[in-house]
C-alpha cells in the first residue's frame, strides 16, 4: 500500500490540504508450498546370530581303497568278481593256475630232502671222525638254503589264490579270465564308499579358528543343495608356505552310496557362531562400492551433520520432526537375510526400510 501527500494552491491563500491518495496492491507474491514428507518404516537394529564360513571346492576320497596285484604270476584260472560287485574282507576273488607252481614247489621239496640227508650224513661222519667239520658245514648251508627255497615257493602258493583286503566295491577291474597277471602288476581296486574324506584349504588367517568338531556342509558347486554333513576330524599342524592355507580333513557319512570318490563338490566350513547388531536386507543400499543405511532422527541430529540439506528451509518443520539420516556402514556377508554390522550404527537405531529410493539426506519423513 502507497500512501502520498500532495500540496494544492488555490487563489491568494495559501491552503495546504493534505489528500490522502491510496493506491492498493495485493504483495507478497504466491504461497510457498509445504514441505513434503515420505511416509516410512523403521526397524531398530537388533542382535543377530552368525555364523563366519569359509567356502573350498574340494575333492572327496575314499577313506579306505586297497590296490590289488598278485604276488606270484600265472593265468586266470578262476575270476569270481565283476566290475562293480560288493565284497567282504577275506572273500576269495581269483585263483591262478597253480599246475607250476606245484611242479616247482615238487621239484624244491626233492632237492631240499636230499640236502637234509646229505647234511645229516656228514654229521654222522664228524662224530666218527670220518669227516671234517668244514665239508658238514657246507652240506648244512645247502639244506638250510633248500629248505627256505621251500617255504618261498609254498608262499607263491598261497599266493595263487587272492582275496579282497577289506569290504568294498570292485572298481577298475582290468582283467578277464584267461589271462596272464604279472606279479606285482595292478589289476583292480577294491573301494569302501560308506565313508568319505574331504581334504579343505581354509585361509591361514583362520588358524586360531578352527579346530576338530566343526560342522561342515557338502553342496553342489553351483547350487546350494544340501548333500551331505559331516565334520572336521583333523587339523594340520602347519600351514602351507606357498598357499598360506590349513590343511583340514573332514569325513562325511555315504550309507547310500549316492557320493563317489573323486567327486569336486562345494565344502562350507561352519566356523563359531556369535551374536552381532544386525539390519534387515531390505534397509540397505548400495552406492559405489559403499554400503548404507537410512536412520530416522531429529533437526538436531540433522544439525550435526547436514551434509547438503537445506537447513533454513527445514527449520521451519514443526518441533519434533523426523528426518531420514544416511549413514555409511560396514557389513558381514548377508545370511538369513540379515546384514551383521560391523561399523556404522549401533543397536536400536531405527533403520528406515521402505521407500529407499525417494529418500535423500534430510529428507523429512513421517514414521509409521
Amino acid at each position: 500500500m502507497i500512501l502520498a501527500l500532495r500540496s494544492v494552491s488555490f487563489g491568494t491563500g495559501a491552503v495546504l490540504a493534505a489528500v490522502l491518495l491510496v493506491a492498493t496492491g495485493c504483495g507478497g507474491g504466491p504461497k510457498p508450498e509445504p514441505v513434503r514428507r515420505v511416509q516410512v518404516s523403521t526397524e531398530p537394529v537388533a542382535l543377530g546370530r552368525f555364523s563366519n564360513d569359509v567356502d573350498t571346492i574340494s575333492t572327496l576320497e575314499a577313506i579306505e581303497e586297497v590296490q590289488l596285484a598278485a604276488q606270484a604270476a600265472g593265468r586266470i584260472e578262476r575270476l569270481l568278481i565283476r566290475q562293480g560287485d560288493r565284497v567282504r574282507q577275506g572273500q576269495l576273488l581269483l585263483v591262478l593256475d597253480q599246475a607250476q607252481v606245484r611242479a616247482d614247489l615238487a621239484s624244491l621239496i626233492a632237492k631240499r630232502d636230499k640236502d637234509r640227508l646229505n647234511y645229516q650224513r656228514f654229521e654222522f661222519l664228524v662224530r666218527q671222525g670220518a669227516a671234517s667239520s668244514l665239508q658238514r658245514d657246507e652240506f648244512q648251508a645247502q639244506y638250510i638254503q633248500s629248505r627256505e627255497a621251500v617255504v618261498a615257493r609254498q608262499a607263491d602258493l598261497s599266493f595263487s589264490n587272492l582275496t579282497a583286503p577289506i569290504s568294498g566295491v570292485i572298481s577298475d577291474l582290468q582283467v578277464k579270465q584267461g589271462d596272464v597277471i604279472a606279479a606285482g602288476a595292478p589289476f583292480t581296486k577294491v573301494v569302501r564308499n560308506d565313508r568319505l574324506m574331504a581334504r579343505i584349504d581354509v585361509p591361514g588367517a583362520f588358524t586360531d579358528r578352527v579346530r576338530p568338531g566343526l560342522p561342515v556342509l557338502l553342496q553342489e558347486p553351483l547350487g546350494n543343495r544340501l548333500l551331505a554333513t559331516g565334520v572336521v576330524n583333523s587339523v594340520d599342524p602347519a600351514v602351507n608356505a606357498g598357499t598360506q592355507s590349513l590343511l583340514l580333513k573332514a569325513e562325511f557319512p555315504n550309507p547310500s552310496g549316492a557320493l563317489r570318490t573323486g567327486l569336486r563338490l562345494r565344502t562350507r566350513v561352519k566356523l563359531a557362531t556369535g551374536e552381532l547388531p544386525s539390519v534387515p536386507f531390505a534397509a540397505v543400499t548400495q552406492s559405489a562400492g559403499q554400503s548404507f543405511v537410512f536412520v530416522a532422527g531429529s533437526f538436531q541430529d540433522l544439525e550435526r551433520n547436514p551434509g547438503k540439506a537445506k537447513l533454513d528451509e527445514l527449520r521451519k518443520l514443526p518441533p519434533g520432526a523426523a528426518f531420514a539420516l544416511q549413514v555409511p556402514v560396514q557389513l558381514g556377508p548377508l545370511q538369513n537375510n540379515r546384514y551383521p554390522v560391523l561399523k556404522g550404527v549401533g543397536l536400536n537405531n531405527p533403520v528406515i526400510t521402505t521407500n529407499l529410493l525417494t529418500l535423500r539426506h534430510g529428507t523429512p519423513v513421517t514414521v509409521k
